[in-house]
């Protein structure tokens, strides 16, 4: 089955700098110092990665972050804890968005 996203890109990551080095290394270096270790630990940085590459819904950061937590540490109950953390805020997000529905439906229905 073709897909719009193939594993085989994620490895490739990097050449997205080859027309622009300066920015892709700026980049990649702010990429690297956001997730070495610091007041949280780079488990833990990975677990909130997993669980953002969920709401953004990205293949490959999905791939990469599973791949990274369980090299950190990181068990696959605490994976889907996070993931579950990630659907609550995403589910409670949209539910609080209805309140503009409400809002709107109250100014139509006067």
């Amino acid at each position: 089955m073709e897909s719009y996203y193939d594993r085989k890109d994620l490895p490739k990551f990097d050449e997205i700098a080859k027309e622009a080095p300066e920015l892709g290394k700026k980049f990649f270096d702010y990429y690297a110092s956001v997730f070495s270790e610091g007041d949280l630990t780079e488990r833990e940085k990975a677990l909130i990665a997993l669980a953002v590459a969920h709401t953004i819904q990205c293949p490959y950061c999905i791939d990469a972050y599973t791949q990274a937590c369980f090299e950190k540490g990181s068990n696959l109950a605490e994976m889907t804890e996070a993931l579950h953390v990630a659907v609550a805020i995403r589910g409670g997000a949209s539910l609080v968005h209805g309140l503009q529905m409400r809002n709107v439906a109250a100014k139509i229905s006067m």
